[in-house]
């Protein structure tokens, strides 16, 4: 077992979006050990609301034709060098995983289960990290494309929350200022000043 290299404390305040990957392929080894690990996230009643597609290698090039192809609707009025510009933040990831959930008719579960999906992605951000892989989780319109859905295996009753994408990166972002303390939390029962 290998040691951790970060503290929790480390990893979660060191932590960054990687939106300039490298372009160094990410093995699907390390993914396949990363979501494992990833998969103690807390979620209600033990009930697991997720799954992943995952691509890394040549299966990562496949996904990125299926983006070219139901991408963005008006990718397709672009022409090949405008196109191609587009597809550049797609193409540097070395791995990408789409994370699915149910979509619970009962609004508490959908609300837990989609909170719990949120608690594993960050458990993978964080494990990435540690292993000194960047991630970046993007929300794109066409997750929600009825075509890209049906590539990726999504059933009727499914929602796509995340594309997340894994690779190396040569530069660490800068940290963003976060809201102070006492911007964000209020003490029960003591008056604001």
């Amino acid at each position: 077992m290998n040691e951790q290299a970060l503290s929790v404390r480390d990893a979660i305040v060191k932590r960054r979006s990687i939106k300039n990957f490298n372009g160094q392929p990410v093995d699907q080894d390390s993914l396949t050990d990363i979501i494992e690990d990833a998969s103690w996230a807390p979620n209600h009643g033990n009930r697991n609301p997720w799954r992943f597609v995952v691509a890394a290698s040549q299966e990562y090039v496949k996904v990125q034709e299926v983006l070219r192809e139901y991408g963005v609707p008006k990718w397709k009025e672009l022409n090949e060098e405008e196109l191609e510009k587009q597809m550049k933040k797609f193409k540097s990831p070395g791995a990408v995983a789409f994370v699915i959930v149910p979509e619970d008719p009962r609004q508490k579960e959908r609300l837990e289960d989609f909170a719990a999906a949120s608690m594993f992605i960050q458990n993978i951000q964080l494990l990435a990290w540690d292993k000194g892989i960047g991630t970046c989780w993007k929300t794109p319109a066409f997750l929600d494309n009825p075509k890209f859905r049906e590539e990726l295996g999504a059933k009727p009753g499914e929602r796509i929350i995340s594309m997340l994408q894994f690779g190396y990166f040569d530069e660490i972002p800068k940290a963003i200022e976060r809201k102070p303390l006492e911007k964000i939390v209020t003490f029960y029962g003591q008056e604001d000043e």
